[in-house]
Formats: structure tokens, sequence, C-alpha cells
């Protein structure tokens, strides 16, 4: 079945412009997914095309107002089917993660709302919305980055997609890890060797090196995300190791 997002924006082509490229692209060229824009200033009610207006209690920056916007939701769940999962892409949302990929791909129609200026009407979240999600702990003008975001690391996750289906399950977060280093030909360039294990051909203990150094790595650049995870003994072996090899035991 193909995956079908709809993203409804200001500006359709700041997300059309990106699908000229890469594995998105790709996924939308082959059809394995259907990616609709919808431009929200189709659905003014206003004659002047507005879709924001000032925020009750004063302060500076508009609100997109809930006319216009929920028409657009409607709209797309027409064209879709009520069976949609509305998100809103916002920073107080919860944080979108590896994990958050594994619970939503599965979902059929996926419908974005990127949001802009001060952001949408609350009541809309409240009864329109079904998620609300944040990339990081920072502000961005608008949410299309965002939600092209979610779109990615959705899509490369749908089998077919990447060259290889392993790709997307050996990416960094896919077992709460990050990724082990990666290296090509040549052998050795500015006096640094590949590590003499991954040139041996013995797939064991290539498996065993790369699994040691994402425990480490992830040890070393993203502790918190081992503080919570449990780790079976062989993989607490393999991070001593790693910390012993390196001068960090």
């Amino acid at each position: 079945m193909i995956k079908q997002f709809t993203v409804i924006t200001l500006f359709p082509e700041f997300i059309s412009d990106y699908l000229r490229f890469g594995v998105v692209g790709s996924a939308v060229d082959r059809g394995i997914i259907n990616l609709n824009l919808i431009d929200l200033r189709d659905f003014s009610v206003s004659r002047n095309g507005r879709i924001d207006d000032s925020s009750y209690g004063g302060g500076p920056g508009m609100v997109l107002a809930v006319p216009p916007v929920r028409a657009a939701i409607t709209s797309a769940k027409v064209d879709a089917g009520e069976d949609s999962h509305v998100m809103y892409m916002s920073p107080q949302g919860a944080r979108f993660d590896q994990y958050a990929v594994k619970n939503l791909r599965d979902l059929e129609h996926i419908i974005i709302l990127a949001g802009r200026y001060e952001g949408i009407d609350q009541r809309l979240i409240d009864r329109d919305v079904d998620s609300e999600w944040s990339v990081g702990d920072y502000v961005l003008s608008g949410g299309e980055l965002p939600g092209l975001i979610v779109i990615d690391a959705i899509t490369r996750t749908i089998p077919g997609v990447l060259g290889s289906d392993e790709s997307a399950i050996n990416d960094s977060f896919s077992d709460g890890l990050l990724d082990f280093p990666h290296y090509t030909r040549p052998a050795m360039i500015d006096d640094a060797q590949v590590p003499q294990v991954l040139l041996s051909g013995n797939h064991g203990e290539i498996a065993r090196w790369r699994r040691k150094n994402a425990l480490g790595r992830t040890y070393v650049g993203r502790p918190d995300l081992l503080s919570n995870k449990f780790l079976p003994d062989g993989d607490r072996e393999l991070l001593k190791e790693f910390l012993l090899e390196n001068g960090l035991l």
C-alpha cells in the first residue's frame, strides 16, 4: 500500500522543491509514497485572503485562525479518507525521535500541519490535531522543515525505498544506539589505516567490532541514550573493552 502524506502549509513550494532530490523524491517518483500539498491560503474566509489574526490578550505576532486551518484539514481527509492522523509541528510537542518513527510509520495517511507566526489557535490543537511533535529544543520560523524531517525519517523505513533495507535497520538510533564508524577505499589515507578487522573478511568479528564501536560512540557522544537502556552482559563487556582500548577506563 502506498504511504500517503499531506502537508498543509503557507509555502507549498518549500516542500515541492525538496522533492526534486534524494530519497523522498525517488520514493515519490517510484510511487512508493504519495505526497499531497495543500496551500492554506486557498481556504481563507476573508476578502483579502488572510489566514491569521492578532492574539487575544495582546502581544507581538499573529496566530493562524481556526476556519482556514480546519477547512484545510477537512479537505485533506476528504481526499485521503477519515482514517488520517493529523500531526502539528511545534516547539511544544513531544520529541520526535526514532522511536516515534517506529510508532508512526504504519499509519496509512499522515497530515502534517506546518504552522507559522505564533502558531495556531489552541482550539485546533485540542480538537483537530492527533499529535504534536517537536524536532528539537529550539524555535524555527515555520513547520515546513520539521515536517520534511518527519517525512524523510518515516519514508526511509518503508521497504523498497533505500537501496538495501538493511540500511534503515543499521541507522543510528534504530536500536537506541549511534551508528558505528564507516570507511571506504583507499585503505590508507593521511597515514590513517582502516581498522584491520574490517579488511579481514571475518563477518563475525566485523559484526562484533561494529557493535562495540556503536556502544562506545553512544557512551562518549550521547550517554543519555544509555542511561535507561538495559545492556545484556555481552554488550557490557564490549563497552568495557572499548573504554579500555581508548583509555577511558
